[in-house]
This record gives structure tokens, sequence and C-alpha cells, in this order.
């Protein structure tokens, strides 16, 4: 059996961490050069060819992958939330004649300075057409205010004091 015989002179040790640590520095610049040539070509890559007519994609309509429901098969409520007797009716006498399945008229639970449409998930892109119907500029999800009965209905009118 042999055995190792050692070395006449001492290891360098240092220049091999030196070395080594060198090696590490150029691989790690190499992988985060390709991460940036990937990342600029995602960002700056050609578009795939399309069938439909070319469009400015600044005027390009937006698509939705599901159609809006029709107003015929959704149901208002509207609070009155300003304090007129028989605003909450009247706005949803105008609903109804707009072509909505119900618009149900009861007060509010406390004053409201604005009005504002708020809409149950996935009805977002009808709230905004209630809310161009009813005239307001404020739509916002509906997020656990309503209790009791009025919790069932989709989308809610709040009339305010504007």
């Amino acid at each position: 059996m042999e055995q190792a015989h050692p070395l006449d002179r001492p290891f360098p040790w240092r220049a091999a961490a030196l070395a080594a640590g060198a090696l590490a520095l150029a691989e790690l610049t190499a992988l985060l050069a390709l991460a940036g040539v990937r990342l600029f070509d995602v960002h700056h890559a050609t578009p795939a060819r399309s069938t439909a007519p070319a469009v400015s994609e600044r005027h390009a309509p937006v698509r939705h992958a599901v159609p809006l429901r029709p107003r015929s098969r959704l149901s208002v409520l509207v609070l009155n939330g300003n304090g007129v007797s028989g605003a909450a009716g009247k706005e949803a006498t105008r609903l109804l004649s707009a072509g909505y399945r119900h618009a149900v008229p009861t007060d509010a639970p406390q004053s409201y300075a604005s009005s504002l449409v708020l809409y149950r998930p996935g009805l977002a892109r009808e709230a905004r057409r209630l809310a161009r119907d009813a005239k307001i500029r404020t739509v916002t999800p509906l997020d656990g205010h309503l209790q009791g009965a009025n919790a069932r209905y989709p989308l809610v009118v709040v009339l305010g004091a504007n």
C-alpha cells in the first residue's frame, strides 16, 4: 500500500480561494447578463401576427370574454341616503323604465354625502352601466355594508345628498 507523501512547500490556499471567487463572479456576471437579455427580449418582442384587422394599440377595443348581462336579468336595491322623501322610489321607477328586472326602493341605514353604486364580485361592468344610467360617478365593490334581506341584491344604488 502506498502512502501519501507530504508536499515540500505549503499549499497556496489564498490563491486558490481568490481563483475560485473570481470564477464564481464571472459565472454570476454571465447569468445576470443572460437574464437581462431575456427580460429585454420579453418587453420588446414583436407581437404575434393576428388575423384581425390592424388597429392602433392606443385605440384598440377592449374585448371581454363574458358578455354584459342584460338589464332585464338584474335586480337593483335603491337606498335613500339623502333624507329626501320619495327619492328612492323615484329612482327605482326610472331604473325599471330603463329595463332593470327589479328596482326596490328603501331607506339607507345612514346618511350619505354623495351617491354611489355598489356591486357584488363579477358585476363591475354592469355596475358601471348602472352608474351611467343613474348618472352617478362613484362605483365601488359591495363589501359587507348591507345586512339581512338587503344583502341579497347584486347591485345597489345609494342616493346621497349631492
